[in-house]
């Protein structure tokens, strides 16, 4: 069949109109809340088409659906917590997804949803391929990432953080206490924030006139096992470094972990910082000076962000991004030569 002798659905429509498929919807359906000229758009284009209603659907399930990329540590914690926040007052109950350490959700995964059918999916540090996002858009579940791990497609709405300005906050936190030889454990390479902060970090060298020695660039995956297997080998360096960036809480315990195997005190004979701001952070011994990242709002704006879609609202931005800040404990110091 053409399209030109068959009648269309409404995600064909909508494509056809530049228009969501819940516009398209309230049109059919008769609705409000729709602009005469795009009501008058969708018309037209029902006219010159015809418009094949699907088979009815069950209603979608009062349910938001998170989706992560790994079920560890605090980061889960707390996005869950600012999901849960906002899904409380909507009488939504929160389903949680694990893609064990995977950045792309699997083909069973969307088939899953799609039979469930919740009211939205938050993909958190993941993402879906485009097919998979066709699939939920067809069946009409709005899709938003949250720190997403790579460049969103342009019509994916996002939410996320000030990395690369996180990144050159903690640098110049380091280069300001006096040191030079500062190292940075990076995310893996694939994802958005590991590389923004590895920027952020190597524009605070520059503007302070001190070369990036890529002996002191280590890759890791921003797991505590990655970060102290590349402590171990930035702390084993002939002319070690004086401070680690490690670009997130897990990776700095990491660091801690190896400075204590090699005798090292922290801040005294070497200078520890991270990112997010994890609660358990504060309660390590010394506490770490990090990045906040503010995960719980992220979490619940990306949620106010999918029931908007769900109503079929517009969205004011589909891009936000909520700024960083650094908080200063007791693990940075000058270095030694300093003190």
């Amino acid at each position: 069949m053409t399209m030109e002798s068959s009648p269309l659905t409404i995600a064909q429509l909508a494509e056809l109109a530049g228009v969501s498929t819940a516009t398209v919807s309230k049109v059919v359906n008769g609705r409000s809340a729709v602009s005469s000229e795009t009501r008058a758009a969708v018309e037209r284009l029902i006219r010159q088409h015809g418009y094949r209603r699907q088979r009815r659907r069950s209603p979608s399930m009062a349910v938001v659906e998170l989706v992560f990329h790994a079920l560890e540590g605090d980061y889960p914690v707390e996005i869950t917590n600012g999901v849960a926040e906002v899904a409380r007052e909507h009488e939504l109950m929160v389903g949680i997804s694990d893609l064990r350490r995977d950045h792309t959700a699997g083909d069973a995964w969307v088939e899953g949803v799609l039979r469930r059918r919740p009211s939205g999916v938050i993909a958190v540090f993941s993402g879906l391929t485009e097919a998979q996002h066709e699939q939920l858009t067809r069946r009409e579940i709005p899709l938003v990432l949250l720190d997403p791990a790579d460049a969103p497609g342009k019509n994916i709405p996002s939410i996320g953080a000030g990395n690369w300005n996180g990144g050159l906050s903690a640098t110049r936190h380091l280069l300001e206490l006096g040191h030079r030889r500062i190292a940075i454990i990076t995310g893996p390479d694939s994802a958005l924030s590991s590389r923004a902060r590895l920027d952020g970090y190597r524009t605070a060298l520059d503007m302070a006139g001190v070369s990036v020695d890529q002996r002191l660039v280590a890759r890791g995956d921003f797991f505590i096992e990655g970060g102290l297997a590349a402590a171990q080998r930035l702390l084993r360096l002939p002319d070690r470094p004086t401070a680690i960036f490690a670009t997130n809480d897990g990776q700095a315990i990491g660091v801690y972990h190896a400075a204590h195997q090699l005798g090292l005190r922290i801040p005294d004979d070497l200078s520890v910082i991270g990112f997010d701001d994890m609660p358990s952070v504060r309660w390590a011994i010394p506490p770490l000076t990090t990045i906040r990242q503010p995960l719980r709002q992220m979490a619940s704006a990306a949620t106010s962000m999918v029931l908007k879609l769900a109503h079929g609202e517009p969205l004011s931005h589909s891009r936000i991004e909520l700024a960083t800040e650094l908080v200063v404990r007791d693990s940075t110091g000058p270095p030694a030569r300093l003190s």
